[in-house]
């Protein structure tokens, strides 16, 4: 192991130990229980297996058969995740060719950003994921259950899944994913016609011809963003049928490994030599190991709220500076856009998550001896699945990258440190991605022009009011004040601007996609706008300092004349928009009750 990975995790369980400890020991008197249907009452095995047929009643009361429970985020909203239409019946065949039992336990909410995207149904975006993690709770609640298959891709939907998860610690479970869509229409084409777009030099009709290009069929959207980082980290800690995060959702290989989870699950239920609840495979050693895949892969900064979330649902407790300290002991290997020009499919044909982990393994920045839901540890996830005939093997992947462009070994990173770093200074705490940025924009320094919403900014841009060099400022975007919406449409016209060579750069309290790119972005700033963070203090004119060589984020403004200013707040009229329509009164609790963004904006840990 390299000493920095080393000490991180070290200093990572030695803060945790008195969470992780309440949380194990709720685990374990969980797991010493009687299985379900001998544990409950007569009426409640009937209502549970009601619906079941004959043979599968048998085999799970009398039987005592292993019972399996499916939780789907299945909708037709999301292109991901229109494949888990058919899955429920592949995994219960399975399930009975394997001589088990399946339920399809409950469904879970599943939001695509990219309709949302600049819209009022972004600002339940974040919130969806702990409304899912609620979802997965009720679902899994009825506690008749043996293990799970949890069937989720995008965004917000594998954290909430994980979350939810986790507070069953006692049971086992894999995820199960569904793959990307087939390459269309390149991510860095459909950003120069945005980019046009925003200039007003292409209609809508020619934008909406790229964007359909794009994006074109079931599966993930190609780029590397929340959804496709959510798949390495998976892969990373040993939670997926090794090798199948990015196989298309036709391919007659997807069939074989889903039905494989099934059988991974079963080889690690309560009744077996393997035994692996989720409670206790997820300990501080895998989340390091899912942060180091983050870092070295250049993913989204979306896990750097998310994965804190779910680090606390195992009584894990991680900070910015933990990812920022391995940040820059971890190589980035991969450059998939928007931090190269490859998309996943490219990626996975270079080498992909395994020839990444494999790196990652052999230069000591990964721990080996975790459990994983597959036999052989994390090793394990350094090989390719491949069908031969209708059986499923793994096969060692090439020594050599498929293509340097696109991954690299750990002997010749892209760079030497991971693609994100800490920000600290008069302006609170930030965090910046900088391995899409180049590296002559890594400091800007420039007179801010401060907004409190997107439209705001645009229409700024529009009116050709930020034709100079300039840092924005768009505040009263935390999870407090709006749900923390990521601020997407902002990149277009801001990419339009560093394209004319002016010096431009972002600061936010709100959140970006994962598929934002080449402006330098300092995002997620804690304290919040709304809470009196300094961002409130911020005025136009005012020079902003966004150094990401050393990680300082700083108003340049004499020290005395800063103390004295009174901080902004927000305007009652857009205050009331945030709270009203489209559903945004229903998650007013949550908004009340969320943690800041570094302690991962979540609305369900105790006050």
């Amino acid at each position: 192991m390299r000493a920095a990975v080393a000490e991180i995790t070290e200093r990572i369980r030695t803060r945790s130990a008195p969470t992780r400890r309440a949380y194990l020991e709720r685990v374990e008197r969980l797991i010493a229980r009687p299985r379900g249907s001998d544990r409950l009452g007569c009426a409640n095995v009937a209502h549970a297996f009601a619906a079941l047929p004959a043979a599968d009643k048998l085999r799970v009361v009398a039987e005592r058969a292993p019972h399996l429970a499916v939780v789907t985020a299945y909708n037709d909203m999301l292109s991901a995740h229109q494949p888990y239409e058919s899955f429920p019946a592949v995994l219960r065949d399975e399930a009975r060719r394997q001589g088990a039992t399946l339920q399809v336990a409950g469904g879970v909410p599943a939001m695509c950003d990219g309709v949302t995207q600049g819209t009022p149904g972004m600002e339940l975006s974040l919130f969806s994921r702990d409304t899912i993690a609620m979802a997965t709770a009720v679902a899994l609640t009825h506690d008749v259950f043996d293990g799970a298959l949890l069937l989720g891709v995008c965004d917000k939907i594998v954290p909430g899944l994980l979350i939810g998860a986790l507070h069953f610690g006692h049971l086992p479970c894999v995820f199960v994913p569904a793959g990307p869509m087939s390459s269309g229409l390149s991510n860095s084409e459909k950003a120069r016609v945005r980019e046009l777009a925003a200039q007003g030099l292409v209609g809508r009709d020619q934008l909406l011809e790229a964007e359909s290009a794009a994006y074109h069929g079931p599966g993930t959207c190609t780029f590397y963003g929340t959804a496709n980082s959510n798949q390495m980290l998976l892969e990373a800690m040993g939670l997926h049928v090794p090798g199948s995060a990015f196989v298309h959702p036709h391919a007659a290989l997807r069939e074989a490994l889903t039905r494989e989870a099934v059988r991974t699950l079963l080889g690690i239920t309560a009744r077996t030599p393997r035994f692996a609840p989720i409670g206790r495979l997820v300990d501080e050693r895998c989340i390091v190991n899912a942060m180091v895949a983050l870092l070295a892969t250049g993913g989204s900064t979306n896990h750097l709220i998310h994965w804190v979330a779910v680090a606390r649902a195992a009584g894990i407790v991680i900070d910015w500076t933990d990812f920022a300290d391995l940040s820059a002991a971890v190589p980035l290997l991969a450059r998939v856009y928007p931090n190269g020009s490859a998309d996943v499919n490219q990626f996975q044909a270079a080498g992909g998550p395994g020839f990444v982990l494999r790196e990652l393994l052999d230069a000591g920045c990964l721990h080996p001896d975790v459990t994983t839901v597959a036999e052989g540890g994390l090793a394990a996830y350094g090989r390719v699945p491949a069908l031969d005939g209708d059986a499923l093997r793994w096969q060692p992947l090439p020594a050599a990258s498929g293509d340097e462009t696109i991954v690299r070994p750990a002997a010749r990173p892209f760079s030497p440190t991971g693609g994100l770093k800490l920000l600290v200074g008069n302006l609170g705490r930030a965090v910046i991605k900088t391995s899409a940025v180049p590296d002559d924009r890594h400091v800007v320094e420039a007179p801010a022009r401060v907004f409190a919403s997107q439209e705001a900014m645009q229409a700024a841009f529009k009116a050709g009011e930020l034709e100079r060099d300039v840092v924005v400022v768009v505040r009263f975007q935390g999870p407090a004040a709006n749900g923390m919406p990521e601020l997407h449409k902002l990149m277009p016209p801001l990419a339009v601007l560093q394209g004319k060579g002016f010096r431009v750069a972002l600061v936010t309290d709100g959140r970006m996609s994962g598929a934002s790119g080449k402006v330098p972005a300092a995002i997620h700033v804690t304290p919040e706008a709304l809470h009196g963070g300094p961002l409130a203090k911020l005025r136009d004119g005012d020079r902003v300092r966004v150094d990401a060589v050393a990680g300082t984020l700083e108003a340049l403004v004499d020290a005395a004349e800063w103390a004295a200013r009174t901080p902004a707040t927000i305007d009652a009229a857009q205050a009331d928009d945030h709270a009203h329509g489209l559903g945004r009164e229903l998650f007013a609790g949550m908004r009340r009750l969320v943690t800041s963004a570094e302690q991962g904006a979540c609305t369900w840990l105790p006050a």
